[in-house]
């Protein structure tokens, strides 16, 4: 038995970017395109201005290597390195989900009457009591004091609570030497011993024993993998209808759709791939992992779907269903989800409601409502319309693209100027800067994995909810539902809290599509950008919001199409334009331009591209893991979260690295898991980011897989030039014309919709 080896790709990001169906389907090809698309439009390189030309003299190697750097990087103590924003936010997490599974279990119990309420309820429910007993009068006891209006600027406070960051440790090494010994047994590979320890926990090796289908839970083991090594150890008691392995197959099956974007999968689809996974009785594979908690089952009413009558047959009259009562039902849909996504999206819909509902009155602490309006006259078009929504309601969402971002940064300096607590967050380092230069302070921008780690922002109160009035989310469509749920779970009552984002992007990596979800909802204001992208690259990208792929005048060589043959000649000719072409033309240095590209593999996805690029690059032996100081490489420490960086060195204790400015280490038995080049990436890795220059190639043999939001988020990923290099003809204005979402399963609309009345209408 073999697995392949887990590269460090985002493997969130990776199955995305693959076809989001559901799990066990997501192999079957999507349907031919029609005909009657537009061409594309543009030109050859040579027209534009952009020879082939001879290839630039390759750049020497480092004349240190990683290796030789091992002495000088051994002396240097571990404690100095800095644990990582996205460590410290996976630790977040983890305590996210124990907060939701204490709150679930307090709700079990018996509540003893008024014990759960807090604020205005509280004190209603003991100004009754009050009364009833007779302490007060009644004219009294319902008597509110006059709120106090909060300074413009308030005092300095204590120092906010930070959590401190924790990492998780590492299982013991008797425990991974009884995994390997089991392993063994079952011919397994030994390099699973580690994950599988740290995944199955204390007594690793008799779980093993047990239930050999547990090694399911590691990642990258398929199922395939996981019955020849429970043949090994069972022998002919191991067979397919064995209720150990249809229940870890159903847990498997959810897990690889929460990987391509799901939180539940409808229950006809899970059996179906159930029986494509040759289980006998799916059904009884199901209801074998509910029994056992390994899934939850959910009835949720169609939406919009009318009710239908139902013959209920009287069984004691023995009249058959012609002599039953007539009832009124409404259809529903079986979904079928891990525990930890469901919670994590009732979370989520419980926060949204409480900040749609909790916004202070007027009269109350903070801005009135003449204030608001006062700072909205003083902006204009959808940047007013903004702060008036803002300023009337606790969630609002925005939505344009790159030039919109500048209205909510209006709106964070029109806040802070009525004395609000107000940070703006973005998905990405890069992002945060190009927000800080849009604000014009620092302070104010932070990244979502920093707020919530406590490295950027305010800090928690001592409720551990965030010392701020307003947030304002920029890349919303990049938040999963679990990165959500815990924002919204960290706003104290009050809060306002808005999601801006460019809805035409892909969605999040993890599970989940909350912006695009809220937006349909429409359970709070929805403020639409009339601020257009300029220049020919804004005109391109606005048709293809659209479905439209029209050819524009780029006179300042802004967009340049190249076609090409086959992949080789598509490698070729990528090299060629970062290396020389785009920095010669075009004046953007090759440390500037990106390549992207819609998937890993293939011959000329980004492994294929990564090598020819390190080649002309920065030549190099590889001497640790295939990587060399000056390298430019993605750490992905988790499914989802990837930053980049450069490669510095190399020591006994594992790769060192730069990331976004920040030092992170990387253990040596990480590496091959964490660390991948990323001169090219998937648009996925791209989005959020942006560069001057962006190379888009698109090879034959990635016309199935093309879709508009794909090409929309690697087109607008330039700032200031755009290369297509095109292989695939028709089937790109096709796939812009014709192929949308890759839709996904989830459950926030219907949770909100008894919480939220507006979500209901």
């Amino acid at each position: 038995m073999s697995t392949e080896p887990a590269a460090a790709e985002d493997p969130g990001a990776a199955a995305a970017e693959r076809a989001e169906s559901p799990a066990g389907q997501g192999e079957t090809p999507p349907a031919p395109a029609g005909p009657g698309a537009e061409e594309n439009g543009g030109g050859s390189a040579e027209a534009a201005g952009l020879p082939e030309g001879p290839s630039a003299p390759a750049r020497p190697g480092e004349e240190e290597g990683v290796g030789g750097a091992a002495a000088e990087g051994a002396a240097e103590s571990a404690e100095a390195v800095a644990l990582s924003e996205a460590e410290a936010e996976i630790a977040a997490q983890r305590e996210l989900r124990e907060r939701i599974e204490q709150r679930k279990a307090s709700k079990e119990g018996p509540i003893e009457a008024g014990t759960k309420l807090s604020g205005t309820a509280a004190d209603l429910l003991a100004a009754v009591r009050a009364v009833e007993s007779g302490e007060k009068p009644v004219a009294g006891a319902f008597r509110e004091p006059e709120p106090a209006r909060r300074r413009p600027t308030p005092p300095p406070a204590r120092e906010p609570v930070r959590p401190r960051p924790s990492t998780e440790a590492a299982p013991a090494e008797e425990s991974v030497a009884a995994v390997r010994a089991v392993l063994a047994e079952g011919g397994a590979p030994e390099t699973l011993a580690a994950p599988t320890a740290a995944t199955l926990g204390e007594g690793a090796d008799d779980q093993l024993r047990a239930d050999p289908w547990q090694l399911l839970r590691v990642g990258g083991v398929r199922p395939e993998q996981a019955d020849g090594f429970a043949r090994a150890l069972l022998g002919p008691d191991c067979g397919p209808g064995d209720e150990r392995r249809g229940r870890a197959i159903t847990v498997w099956l959810l897990e690889q759709a929460a990987v391509a974007g799901h939180t539940a999968l409808d229950a006809a689809a899970l059996t179906a791939a159930l029986g494509q996974r040759a289980v006998p009785d799916p059904d009884a594979a199901v209801h074998s992992a509910l029994a056992e908690g390994d899934a939850l089952v959910f009835q949720d009413a169609l939406e919009g779907a009318e009710t239908v009558p139902v013959q209920r047959s009287d069984d004691e009259g023995g009249q058959g269903p012609e002599g039953g009562e007539e009832e009124q039902e409404r259809p529903v849909r079986v979904l079928i989800g891990l525990e930890r996504y469901a919670m994590a999206e009732e979370s989520l819909a419980d926060g949204l409601a409480r900040i749609i509902n909790s916004l202070p009155k007027e009269g109350g602490p903070g801005p009135r409502d003449t204030d608001w309006e006062a700072a909205a006259a003083e902006a204009s078009g959808s940047t007013a319309e903004l702060i008036r929504a803002v300023g009337g309601h606790g969630l609002v969402l925005h939505s344009g693209g790159e030039a919109a971002r500048a209205e909510p940064a209006a709106l964070v300096a029109a806040a802070a100027a009525l004395g609000l607590r107000v940070y703006a967050a973005a998905h990405s380092a890069d992002g945060r800067r190009r927000l800080a230069q849009a604000t014009g302070t620092h302070e104010a921008a932070v990244t979502v994995a920093g707020l919530l780690s406590g490295a950027h922002g305010p800090g928690r109160d001592a409720d551990g909810a965030l010392a701020l009035d307003l947030l304002v989310v920029l890349d919303a469509p990049q938040l999963d539902v679990e990165s959500a749920a815990m924002l919204v779970e960290s706003l104290p009552d009050g809060a306002r809290l808005v999601l801006s984002g460019d809805p035409g992007v892909l969605w999040s990596a993890g599970p989940g599509r909350v912006f695009a979800d809220l937006v349909a909802a429409r359970c709070c204001p929805h403020v639409v950008s009339r601020t257009p992208d300029p220049g020919p690259l804004g005109e391109l990208t606005s048709g293809i919001g659209i479905g439209e792929l029209n050819a524009v005048e780029a006179p300042g060589k802004e967009v340049v199409l190249v076609p090409v043959r086959d992949a080789a000649e598509a490698i070729h000719r990528t090299v060629q334009l970062v290396a020389d072409s785009v920095p010669r033309a075009i004046g953007v240095p090759a440390e500037q331009t990106q390549v992207i590209t819609p998937g890993h593999g293939g011959a000329a996805g980004t492994r294929a591209l990564n090598a020819a690029l390190k080649e002309r690059m920065n030549p190099g032996p590889g001497r640790f893991g295939g990587f060399d100081p000056g390298d430019r490489v993605a750490h992905v420490p988790a499914a989802g979260r990837t930053t980049l960086g450069r490669v510095v060195r190399a020591d006994a204790e594992g790769l060192h690295l730069e990331c976004d400015g920040d030092p992170v280490l990387v253990r040596r038995e990480r590496v091959e898991r964490e660390v991948r080049h990323a001169w090219a990436l998937t648009a996925h890795q791209a989005a959020g980011l942006r560069w001057p220059a962006v190379v888009v190639v698109l090879p034959g043999d990635a016309a199935q897989t093309l879709t508009r939001p794909w090409v929309y988020t690697a087109f607008t990923r330039g700032e200031r030039h755009l290369s297509v290099v095109q292989g695939v003809e028709q089937a790109l204005p096709r796939a812009v014309a014709e192929r949308l979402w890759k839709d996904r399963t989830t459950r926030l609309r219907t949770l909100l919709r008894p919480q939220v009345p507006s979500a209901a209408s």
